[in-house]
């Protein structure tokens, strides 16, 4: 059976003009053109995927997307004309699993929805969070996008890869050998530095952002990424 898209939009061109193009791909395609609807239809069709516009009538889409994650962890794209960072980060924060920005590509949107589809088809098991929300952090590694206290912060890929290892296991300690063996693949022999290096960086981008969590040192053993009580979110 071919996979089921539901499209919540309700401008009723750019909704006909996503349904040619993902019935092409061979998608059954559904569309609710209010929140409201969007939800009653979602309960109905039960699909693979959701596109969800954002403003919507009857029911915003944040809305919609609060509803439908607090059931089920069916994939969902927000379709926006606003780009603004809040926006996207209330959208990432939420639950969502892609953003797009219009105007689109609907090629772009077809291709984006391969991808994140076959994220979701990957083997049970498999599946380490490829984004951490904490308080004032979001840690996207789908996206490569580091937010901070709701600004996106530009971050080298290997301070990145350090900060996600860490905050996949919230207050496990790593030893500086632990680290450059899992983050950077192989062992620097004694070099630890390259990690103190990195958790300097990190903490100049992160340091007094939220009193819920911390990078901390474990005097003569490593470091790790502190979590408070109820300091995920």
């Amino acid at each position: 059976m071919s996979e089921k898209i539901l499209i919540i939009e309700d401008d009723v061109n750019i909704a006909e003009l996503l349904r040619l193009y993902l019935e092409k791909e061979g998608f059954q395609v559904f569309i609710a053109h209010d929140g409201g609807k969007g939800i009653s239809e979602f309960e109905q069709v039960k699909p693979d995927l959701v596109l969800l516009d954002i403003m919507l009538p009857v029911m915003d889409g944040w809305s919609v997307c609060r509803e439908i994650r607090s059931t089920s962890k069916t994939p969902i794209i927000m379709l926006t004309a606003k780009g603004e960072t809040f926006d996207k980060v209330s959208g990432l924060e939420m639950g969502a699993d892609d953003y797009i920005v219009k105007p689109f590509d609907a090629k772009e949107v077809v291709a984006r929805i391969h991808a994140v589809m076959r994220r979701y088809s990957g083997e049970p098991g498999q599946e380490r969070k490829k984004k951490l929300v904490f308080d004032k952090l979001v840690i996207d590694m789908e996206s490569f996008e580091l937010i901070v206290d709701g600004k996106r912060i530009d971050i080298p890929p290997k301070e990145m890869e350090l900060l996600y290892h860490l905050a996949s296991s919230p207050n496990r300690v790593y030893t500086r050998n632990q680290l450059l063996d899992e983050v950077w693949g192989f062992d620097y022999f004694g070099d630890s530095r390259t990690v103190d290096v990195h958790i300097k960086r990190l903490r100049e981008k992160l340091e007094n952002v939220s009193d819920k969590w911390s990078l901390k040192t474990v005097w003569g053993v490593g470091y790790k990424f502190e979590l408070k009580e109820d300091g995920e979110g």
